[in-house]
C-alpha cells in the first residue's frame, strides 16, 4: 500500500509584485520521511516553507499539510506541526523545565501529559541535572537539541526545521541527527533546510530550489549518480551556478 502523503503541493507559487519568489513548485512527501529541502540564499526556499507552516498564503496554486489546506485551514496545519527556527527558539530567561510546561500548554497538552514529558524529555536528553537552569546558560548545541525535541513534544505529524544546526560543531550536528532519525523511526515527517551538504546525503530524499523552482528532487545516491558526483557538495554546486538571483 502506498505510503500517506502528509505534504502535498501543485503548482505552489508565491509572487511579490512582479517578482515571483516561488515558481510553481510541486512534490509530495510521505510520512515519516526526512525531506531535504535545500537552495542557496534568493533561491525561494524559506517563502515556499512559509506558506506550508501556514504563516504566508500563496498567490496560486494548491498544497495540504496534514491533510489540511493551505488556503482554508492554516490554523489546523498551525496545531498539526512542529517548527524550530534557525535562530533559537526558546525563552533564555526561563529554565528549562519551564520552558518545556510552557511549549507544552501552547501545543494544547494537559498538565498530567506535560509532566510525564518533561521527564522523559529531560531522560532522553540526559539532561536531568539541568532540568531547573536558565536555558541561557547551557551550551549551544545543548539548547538546540532541547529546542528539537520541545518541537515536537506534541508528536505533530510534521516538524519543519530552518537550519536548526547551524553554528553547531560536527559532534553536536551528529547527535542532533540521531533525534531526527528517532523522530522519523516514530512516524513524524521531518521537513529539513540546511546549508551543510553533508547533512543533505542522511535525508532520505532532497530537492534543490534555483530560482524559486525546484531544478532536482530525489535521493542523495540518484543525484549524485545523475550528476556524476562524489558528494552532495558538487551536486548543489552544479545546481546553483545557475542561479541568477541572491537574497530572500
Amino acid at each position: 500500500m502506498e505510503k500517506d502523503k502528509v505534504i502535498t503541493a501543485k503548482g505552489l507559487t508565491k509572487r511579490f509584485g512582479d517578482f515571483i519568489a516561488v515558481d510553481a513548485i510541486s512534490f509530495e512527501v510521505e510520512k515519516g520521511e526526512i525531506f531535504g529541502f535545500l537552495g542557496a540564499n534568493g533561491a525561494g526556499k524559506t517563502t515556499a516553507m512559509r506558506m506550508l507552516c501556514g504563516l504566508s498564503l500563496p498567490s496560486s496554486g494548491e498544497a495540504s499539510v496534514a491533510g489540511y489546506d493551505v488556503y482554508r485551514q492554516t490554523e489546523l496545519i498551525k496545531r498539526s506541526i512542529g517548527y524550530m527556527s534557525q535562530k533559537f527558539s526558546l525563552y533564555e530567561d526561563l529554565t528549562v523545565r519551564e520552558n518545556i510546561r510552557f511549549y507544552g500548554g501552547i501545543y494544547g497538552l494537559s498538565d498530567a501529559r506535560i509532566k510525564e514529558k518533561t521527564g522523559l524529555l529531560l531522560q532522553q536528553l540526559h539532561m536531568e541535572e539541568q532540568g531547573n537552569s536558565l536555558v541561557r546558560s547551557l551550551p549551544l548545541g545543548w539548547k538546540q537539541k532541547l529546542a528539537f525535541s520541545i518541537a515536537i513534544v506534541h508528536d505533530p505529524a510534521i516538524v519543519f526545521l530552518d537550519e536548526p544546526t547551524g553554528g553547531v560543531d560536527p559532534i553536536t550536528r551528529r547527535e542532533f541527527w540521531s533525534l531526527i532519525y528517532a523522530a522519523s523511526d516514530r512516524g513524524i515527517t521531518v521537513f529539513v533546510t540546511t546549508h551543510y551538504m553533508d547533512e543533505a546525503e542522511y535525508c532520505h530524499r532532497v530537492s534543490i530550489m534555483v530560482d524559486g523552482r525546484i531544478d532536482a528532487l530525489d535521493t542523495p545516491e540518484r543525484l549524485m549518480k545523475e550528476h556524476d558526483a562524489a558528494s552532495m557538495d558538487e551536486v548543489f554546486l552544479r545546481l546553483a551556478r545557475k542561479a541568477t538571483r541572491t537574497g530572500e
